[in-house]
Parts: C-alpha cells; sequence; structure tokens
C-alpha cells in the first residue's frame, strides 16, 4: 500500500476497494484537494475584490458542482446546456456566466433571455452575438460582458491557444470600436471586460495579459467595473512540470490593477475563471491489464487496459503526458513516477486501451506516435492507473466509440468514504434515441 503522490489522499488500497466495488475501468475523484485548490484560488492577492468562476467544462458532474459551490465559487459556462446543468445543481444564475460560441435561436433565446432577467452574466462574443441581444439588453437595463479577442495567446498546445489569430474566440482589438459605437447607440453598457488567451499556456504571457487587457480597459471601456483575465492558469500533472504560481500572479494583478486605480481613479473587481487548476490532479482512471503484447524482436511491449481514449482523449489530442500508477490487483503500489526512480526499470511498455484505434494509447509524441514508458511491469488483472484525470477526460472523451459505455465516476469524500456519483452508462441508454 502506498500514497500514489504528495499531493493525493488517494492511495494504492483504494483503488483496488474503489475498483472492487464499482468495476473497472471508473474515474476516481479525491474531494479533498478539490477543496484545497478551491481555496488556495480564494485566497490569491486581489486589489478591490475576487471572483473564482469554475470553468465547468472541465468536469461538469454535478457532485463537482456542488464541491466548488460549497467554497464560494461562481461558475463559467461555455452552452446554454452547461448553464441549465449549474441551475439543476442548484446554482443560481446571478452566479454564473456564459461564454459560447452558439447563437441561440427559437426556445434556446426564450431561455437565454430569461436567464438574462434573473441574473445570468451574458459574456458577448461576436458581434451577432451583440446584435441579437443588443435590444433586450437596452430594453431591460442589462449590463452586458464582453470577451476581446485580443491577437495574441498561449496554451499546452496549438489546439489550447484561444488568443491568437488562429483561433476566433471573442471580438478582435479591430471590432472593438464597432462594438461600442452599437453599445452607445442603443444605450447599453459592457461593466465587465474577459480576456482567454489559452489554457496550461506560459504563465509568464499570462501575466503579460494583464498588462495588455488593462490597457484597452483604459482606452475602450470607462464603464468597466470588472476585469476578467480568464482561466487557462498551469497546472502539473507530471512529476517534472510546475504549476503556475498562483499567489505571484494574484500579486502582480493586485499590483497592476492598484497602478490602473492610482492612474483613472477607478477600481476594478478582478475575476479568473480556472478550470484545470481546480480539479485536473484530483483525478484518476483506474484501468485493468486485460492482455500483454510485444511487436516483435525491435517492437514493442504492449499493455492493453480495458479503458483507452474513450475514457482519457487527452494525449491523443493534445500529446498531452499523464502520470501512471501500477497497482497490484490486492492494492499494492509498485511503481509511482512521482516516489520512484525509474531509470532503473528495466521494463518498458506503451499502455493502449482496447479501442481499435491507433491513437488508442496513453502517451504518444507531437506526431501521434506511441511512446515508450518505464514502469513496474504489471500482471494481468493489475491496475493501470492514469493521474491527472480530473480535467477534461470525463467530460471531453469519445466514450461511445466502438460502442464502449460511459463509465463510472466516484468521489473518495472527505471522510474516506466512496461515493458513486454518475453510475455505468448501458448499452440500452447508447440506444436509447436511435430511430
Amino acid at each position: 500500500m502506498g500514497r500514489l503522490n504528495s499531493f493525493s489522499n488517494i492511495d494504492s488500497a483504494i483503488i483496488a476497494t474503489a475498483a472492487e466495488k464499482f468495476g473497472s475501468p471508473i474515474y476516481l475523484y479525491d474531494e479533498k484537494l478539490i477543496i484545497e485548490k478551491c481555496k488556495a484560488l480564494t485566497d490569491m492577492p486581489n486589489a478591490y475584490g475576487l471572483v473564482v468562476r469554475y470553468a465547468m467544462k472541465a468536469n461538469s458532474n454535478r457532485s463537482i458542482l456542488k464541491i466548488a459551490a460549497g467554497q464560494g465559487l461562481f461558475f463559467d459556462a461555455s452552452s446554454l446546456n452547461e448553464v441549465r446543468r449549474a441551475f439543476l445543481a442548484g446554482i443560481e444564475y446571478s452566479k454564473i456566466s456564459l461564454t459560447t460560441q452558439e447563437i441561440p435561436l427559437g426556445t434556446d433565446r426564450q431561455d437565454l433571455e430569461r436567464m438574462m432577467l434573473e441574473g445570468l452574466k451574458y459574456n458577448v462574443c461576436s458581434l451577432q452575438q451583440l446584435y441579437a441581444v443588443g435590444d433586450f439588453a437596452a430594453k431591460n437595463n442589462i449590463t452586458l460582458s464582453i470577451r476581446v479577442h485580443p491577437g495574441v495567446g498561449s496554451g499546452e498546445s496549438a489546439t489550447r491557444n484561444t488568443g491568437d489569430k488562429y483561433s476566433c474566440f471573442g471580438i478582435h482589438l479591430n471590432d472593438v470600436k464597432h462594438a461600442i459605437q452599437y453599445a452607445n447607440e442603443k444605450k447599453f453598457i459592457f461593466d465587465t471586460v474577459h480576456v482567454h488567451i489559452g489554457s496550461g499556456g506560459d504563465p509568464v504571457l499570462w501575466q503579460n495579459n494583464i498588462d495588455l487587457e488593462l490597457g484597452f480597459i483604459e482606452k475602450y471601456f470607462p464603464d468597466a467595473v470588472v476585469v476578467s483575465f480568464g482561466g487557462g492558469l498551469k497546472e502539473a500533472r507530471m512529476p517534472d512540470e510546475h504549476a503556475a504560481d498562483i499567489q505571484a500572479l494574484g500579486e502582480y494583478a493586485k499590483n497592476k490593477i492598484e497602478e490602473f486605480y492610482s492612474k483613472t481613479g477607478r477600481k476594478l473587481k478582478m475575476e479568473i475563471e480556472p478550470g484545470t487548476y481546480v480539479v485536473a490532479n484530483s483525478g484518476y482512471v483506474i484501468t485493468t491489464v486485460i492482455d500483454k503484447k510485444k511487436t516483435g524482436t525491435d517492437g514493442f511491449n504492449f499493455i492493453i487496459a480495458d479503458g483507452g481514449m474513450e475514457v482519457n482523449t487527452r494525449p491523443l489530442l493534445y500529446a498531452s503526458r499523464h502520470p501512471f500508477y501500477i497497482v497490484s490487483k490486492d492494492g499494492k503500489l509498485l511503481s509511482s513516477e512521482f516516489f520512484d526512480d525509474l531509470s532503473s526499470i528495466g521494463y518498458e511498455a506503451i499502455v493502449v486501451g482496447k479501442c481499435c484505434e491507433s491513437g488508442d494509447s496513453q502517451s504518444l509524441d507531437d506526431d501521434g506516435l506511441a511512446v515508450e514508458r518505464k514502469m513496474a511491469e504489471p500482471a494481468l488483472g493489475d491496475f493501470v492507473v492514469i493521474g491527472g484525470a480530473g480535467a477534461y477526460c470525463s467530460s471531453m472523451s469519445p466514450m461511445n466509440y466502438n460502442s464502449h459505455t460511459q463509465i463510472p465516476e466516484v468521489l473518495l469524500q472527505g471522510d474516506g468514504s466512496l461515493k458513486e456519483i454518475r453510475k455505468r452508462q448501458t448499452l440500452e441508454q447508447i440506444l436509447a434515441n436511435e430511430i
């Protein structure tokens, strides 16, 4: 038995117990760590107030939302359905901001207007969205938020950069004057200005965005009282990675907002919208070794697990790395990339799933080629545990590929008990809407 890593409250005995009780594969989340992360964020330095919005696209399970809400977090939704899910979890519209690529029509448009009347903050992300909602906002004296495309960005990969010319999120700086002119004509204001440059990118560029955003708030947005610096706070999933220093970033933002006040006489409240930082390292995918193969004398060892790209597609999408833990079927920790010097281990293998897809590997390079990793050699029936799986795994993976069913989610609660927070999907549920 042993702890999986230095920040986790989950040990190898819990892995075996959870798999025995709920089957394999499953997602397992650490409630204590989620709470710790929430507290670290709400304790960030700030000048004139701070709102932390959990980016619920990272993991939108109702139980996770309730934990975040219980720690005082507000919420960032990326679709009307995410707003609906948050509301069904008991979260008031006044604590939710909607930042979306959608152009709501019909009943969706009616729902959006009703939600806005009840306090939903609508973050306008295009001129078309602005034109669609402008008359309604003016008629009902509703203030809007505006997402500005700054022209520069940073992300863990090219596909996670949301601020440069290859992404289309927000109203580009070139069109901001037009948006402001329209708002003035309709007689409504932008009280919140938002920029999100990407996810998991360089913390220095995240810091630079603070200077950039405050600059164009001063130039273009005289009515703004809230500045949102977005999310994307870098988290360290692997032992050799370094998480963003949120205290240092908070201190930098605090100082810059105070300088802004000294210069303009305007006190701005700060918002951030982290997702990965809150939940990534709280989550694990527990998979069972069901087969082992080798591709010839010049080939590789392959470990075939009962969960792969359909439960964690991040390696395939982004070449992202996740830590591996090998746990015996009786709950002994055989290897951990956090505690063990794996250089002395002679065994290397590629961990794959059961999907009929060459990219179904939990370790891929930038060219999409599978990469061997050092680990203790597991036996059939042992567990390969994939760490850093609390964010953008259950919420984003193609769970029904090859008609595999969506796997359960289980929460290790603060009192040490295990609670199922989503049941395993059935084949009948996959087929339910087919005609």
